[in-house]
């Protein structure tokens, strides 16, 4: 049974004929006896019967008619529950994000939706591979995802906002042996150890991408994911790793620096992935451009103007 059938037996018994139905629905008296077939065949009760040329409805019609009223009334309060949460600025909004992303986005969101009548923000964040990020939108209604450069892009399933691109720089000790040049090119990399990502992660593939434009195999010592665990370890030994230019935050560890590479360099986009009806609410644009604020203040902290 379809609200189009029930509107046409509805105006058939308002209108007083199938002529009249027609032109209140604005389609050709046709179309409304195939609604009113239609409808027939699912009841064993006749719905309708000839009167002279016109048609009019039976005891069954009628009762049937009076309920597609309430059918109307149902279905309008459904359009207006869901205008109203299409349109409301508040409630919560659930936002998921990689590591990096999270440390560096996740406290300064929170404050910028501190104030009265802002979306409440639940978060969380996710370690995983590139071709899973689409599938937390199933749970979640923003989801912060990374993307090397130059791999695959995401699934025509999801709507991309882009948030940023984000180059990758080399972070090693002051006193390592490359700590004196501006920029580090592969083939300065040729003897280094490195703290790299676990197998399967993007940035394994920039690791041994540089090594090879080097002419070298990437000598990986370590497998770690936290980029704050990453520059613990750096902090700690002679190895070298890539970190985000934007996201993460050194400063615990006075005893670092980052170098940017050369032309080679290494960069990922950084983008929120949703559904696209997800987008159509508007508590959720609401966090997507305070997101999007929030990284442009980090680009212009970090470059300047």
């Amino acid at each position: 049974m379809e609200l189009g059938q029930l509107r046409a037996l509805r105006e058939l018994r308002d209108r007083g004929s199938i002529a009249a139905a027609a032109a209140a629905l604005h389609v050709t008296p046709s179309s409304v006896s195939q609604q009113l077939s239609a409808l027939q065949r699912r009841f064993p009760a006749p719905l309708t019967y000839k009167d002279g040329r016109r048609t009019a409805l039976t005891d069954a019609g009628e009762a049937l008619a009076a309920a597609a009223v309430d059918v109307e009334i149902a279905f309008e309060r459904a359009e207006h529950a869901v205008a109203k949460f299409q349109s409301e600025p508040q409630g919560a909004v659930s936002v998921a994000a990689f590591h990096s992303a999270a440390l560096a986005f996740f406290g300064p969101l929170l404050t910028t939706l501190s104030s009265p009548g802002q979306p409440q923000a639940i978060l969380g964040d996710f370690d995983v591979a590139q071709e899973e990020f689409a599938g937390l939108t199933q749970e979640h209604d923003l989801v912060i995802a990374h993307r090397l450069a130059g791999s695959p892009a995401w699934p025509a399933s999801v709507r991309i906002e882009h948030l940023l691109f984000e180059p990758l720089d080399l972070v090693l000790r002051k006193d390592h042996r490359l700590a004196g040049y501006e920029v580090i090119g592969p083939d300065d990399l040729c003897t280094a150890s490195w703290v790299a990502v676990h197998q399967g992660f993007p940035l394994e593939n920039a690791v041994h991408q540089l090594a090879g434009i080097g002419g070298t195999e990437a000598d990986i010592l370590h497998r770690i994911n936290d980029f704050s665990v990453a520059a613990a370890v750096v902090a700690a030994s002679d190895c070298v790793a890539l970190m985000p230019r934007y996201t993460t935050d050194i400063s615990r560890y006075p005893e670092l620096i980052l170098r940017p590479l050369s032309h080679a360099a290494p960069g990922r986009y950084i983008d929120c992935l949703a559904r696209p009806e997800t987008l159509e609410r508007a508590n959720v644009k609401a966090v997507l451009a305070q997101l999007k604020t929030i990284i442009d203040g980090l680009k212009w902290a970090i470059a300047g103007p």
